[in-house]
C-alpha cells in the first residue's frame, strides 16, 4: 500500500472485519494481514512489534514514521496494521494479534471491559475540532433528528452529548449503528438524519449533499489518541515500547512542522486525500506527552457514560489502564 519504504517495515493491508482477525488467533502474524501480504520486509532488523492505526489522517505520525524510516533509527522494526474502526484495533490488541495501537479514549475506554489486558502509555493527539458534525440535507436542525448514525465507542459519545447541548433527550433518538464508510452514504438516502464523524466521513457527507454545521468543540467535547498496549506484552517488552513512544513523538513534531510531508505519507498509506491531511494537522494538536489529572478527570466522566447508558456492566477500570508517570519513567523524550 505504501511506495518507496525503507526495508525494515511495510504497511499492511486493511482489516475491515474484527470477526475476520479474531478467527485468526494462533495462526502466524501474517494471517491478519489482507491483501498487502504479511510480516516485515526482508532485512529488517530489530524488536519486532505489529501497531494497529485507524484509515484517516488523525494517525498521520505513524504513516510519516513509516515513510522516513524513523522507526529503524530508534532500533525498532514496525509492521502497521490497518483497520476501518479503532474498536477493531482494540480488539486486535487484547486478542494479541498486534502489540500496540492507536486509538481514541473515548473508544478505548468503552472495551476496557472486554479487554482488562489493556495499557495506554501515552497521549499522542487531542482536538476538538477533527469530529464533525453533519446533517442530512433535509434536516434544517437538529430538533429534526429522529435517526442517527453512530460509531460504537467515541462517535456514539459524541452524538449523545451533541444531542443533549441541544437540550435533546439521547433516547428519543433512534441510535443506527454502522461502519464509517456506510454512513455519508446512509444519511444521503434518508436512512439516517445525521451523524458525528471524524474526517474524511464529513467530507464525503458534504460532498453527497449533506451539511457540516459544527464540530465536536462548539459543545465542549474533545478527545485524545492514546498510545496502547497489553500488560501482558510489556512485561518483557518495555524497552521496545519506549523506542515506539520515541519515534512518534518525533514523527508528532515533524508531522505539525512539515504537514506536506506527513500528508504524503498519509496519502500514500491511507489513501487519503493531500487536502485532508493538511486540513486535518490544522485541527489537531500533535504531540506525545504524558497523562494529567485533568485527563483522568475526563476519563472518569467517560467512563461515567458507559456505566450510565447500560453500554458497560460495571464502570470502566480507567486508573487501571491508564499508566501516568510511564512515559517519563522509560523514555528520554520525556526526561
Amino acid at each position: 500500500m505504501q511506495t518507496a519504504l525503507r526495508p525494515t517495515h511495510r504497511i499492511t493491508g486493511r482489516v475491515l472485519l474484527a470477526a475476520a482477525l479474531l478467527a485468526a488467533t494462533g495462526c502466524g502474524a501474517g494471517t491478519t494481514d489482507a491483501g498487502a501480504g504479511s510480516g516485515p520486509a526482508a532485512g529488517a532488523s530489530g524488536p519486532q512489534v505489529r501497531i494497529a492505526v485507524g484509515i484517516d489522517a488523525s494517525y498521520a505520525p505513524f504513516f510519516l514514521a513509516d515513510k522516513q524510516g524513523l522507526w529503524a533509527e530508534h532500533g525498532v522494526n514496525v509492521d502497521l496494521v490497518q483497520f476501518a474502526k479503532g474498536g477493531e484495533g482494540a480488539d486486535a490488541l487484547g486478542a494479541g494479534q498486534v502489540q500496540m495501537a492507536g486509538n481514541s479514549d473515548a473508544t478505548t475506554i468503552g472495551v476496557l471491559g472486554q479487554n482488562p489486558n489493556i495499557k495506554a502509555l501515552a497521549v499522542y493527539e487531542a482536538s476538538g475540532q477533527y469530529l464533525k458534525v453533519v446533517l442530512g440535507a433535509k434536516v434544517q436542525s437538529a430538533a429534526q433528528i429522529r435517526k442517527m448514525a453512530v460509531v460504537p465507542g467515541l462517535s456514539e459519545l459524541a452524538a449523545t452529548r451533541y444531542l443533549e447541548s441541544r437540550n435533546i433527550d439521547p433516547d428519543s433518538v433512534d441510535f443506527v449503528t454502522s461502519d464509517p464508510a456506510e454512513i455519508p452514504a446512509l444519511t444521503k438516502k434518508g436512512d439516517v438524519d445525521a451523524y458525528v464523524l471524524w474526517e474524511p466521513w464529513p467530507a464525503e457527507g458534504k460532498e453527497l449533499g449533506s451539511r457540516i454545521v459544527g464540530t465536536t468543540g462548539d459543545y465542549g467535547l474533545s478527545y485524545q489518541h492514546w498510545l496502547l498496549s497489553t500488560s501482558s506484552w510489556l512485561k518483557g517488552h518495555e524497552d521496545v515500547a519506549a523506542k515506539v513512544a520515541e519515534t512518534l513523538a518525533e514523527a508528532a513534531e515533524r508531522t505539525e512542522k512539515d504537514p506536506e510531508a506527513a500528508a504524503r505519507a498519509t496519502r500514500e498509506a491511507a489513501k487519503i486525500p493531500t487536502a485532508q491531511t493538511l486540513t486535518a494537522v490544522k485541527e489537531i494538536d500533535f504531540g506525545v506527552r504524558d497523562f494529567t489529572a485533568k485527563d483522568l478527570k475526563g476519563y472518569d466522566d467517560t467512563a461515567r457514560f458507559y456505566l450510565d447508558t447500560g453500554k458497560a456492566r460495571s464502570r470502566p477500570d480507567v486508573s487501571g489502564a491508564v499508566q501516568r508517570g510511564w512515559l517519563p519513567d522509560n523514555t528520554k523524550e520525556s526526561r
